[in-house]
């Protein structure tokens, strides 16, 4: 018992280590952006001399703020509701027809998790489409690098839902897609929200899809608004970093309120199928 207990207390402290580690680039962050141009510009952890709230009004006004705040929503909305729709119908389909072609589709769709992406080919293809520098080439985008991760922790979910309810939904006469969305769906939410939390998260914090196929600044999203602040010959850091922290509240926000369902619903999808 003695030793059980050391273990354990060796492994809280460990994560509380780890956990401390990761708050002091948001700590530095913080700090920096309440400070004046000339204090911000070691980025060091000094307490502020003078306590700079303006610089968030700046951000705001001057950094196109609000602008790339909608365009962060636009693409990361758009891209999680197409996302969820297209790859909770995939992954029914390919888990309730174990057939050898929808084995093959599965196995081939979730090793995109493990592809990198080819930008040259990429970009070929978004200008072949007229793609190139537009909200909806990007949501697209967005939508496709979901898919693998998002087919692969529903497909095992809708392991888990009993195919009695498919026969008895097509007994009562529903046709296949009121069979899905009003049967199938609704059971589909913990491991749906757990989705769409995370999708959120990664299509909220992209910045190289952007930085590659968005060229007009005012279809930038927050992440790319940081640019506006770094000049020929200077850069007014405490306005980036009080940037960087407006950027940084919506995804806190919402993983603190849905960390239950991410860690709950990862649970339940990937341990089946």
């Amino acid at each position: 018992m003695a030793t059980k207990r050391l273990f354990s207390s060796l492994r809280h402290l460990s994560v509380w280590t780890v956990s401390l580690i990761m708050l002091v680039p948001l700590l530095l962050i913080l700090l920096n952006s309440f400070k004046t141009q000339g204090e911000a510009a070691s980025m060091n952890f000094k307490w502020p001399s003078q306590w700079v709230f303006s610089n968030y009004t700046v951000v705001i006004e001057s950094g196109k703020l609000l602008q790339s705040f909608g365009n962060s929503m636009l693409y990361s909305v758009v891209s999680v509701v197409l996302g969820i729709v297209l790859c909770a119908m995939a992954a029914y389909v390919l888990s309730r027809k174990k057939t050898r072609i929808n084995r093959f589709l599965y196995l081939f769709v979730v090793l995109g998790i493990t592809m990198p992406v080819n930008h040259i080919a990429l970009i070929k293809v978004m200008q072949t489409f007229n793609l190139m520098n537009t909200q909806i080439g990007l949501s697209l985008l967005y939508t496709a690098l979901q898919i693998p991760f998002s087919v692969f922790l529903i497909y095992g979910f809708v392991s888990t839902v009993p195919r009695e309810l498919d026969e008895a939904g097509v007994m009562d006469g529903c046709g296949s897609n009121t069979l899905f969305f009003r049967i199938i769906f609704p059971l589909l939410l913990p491991v749906v929200v757990t989705v769409m939390l995370l999708n959120f998260l990664a299509s909220w914090n992209e910045f190289i899809f952007p930085l590659y196929y968005l060229n007009s600044s005012s279809l930038w999203p927050m992440t790319l608004a940081v640019y506006n602040f770094f000049g020929r010959y200077e850069t007014a850091w405490n306005l980036v970093s009080a940037d960087i922290v407006l950027t940084s509240l919506p995804v806190i926000l919402i993983y603190l309120l849905g960390q239950k369902y991410i860690v709950s619903g990862m649970t339940a999808g990937s341990v089946k199928g």
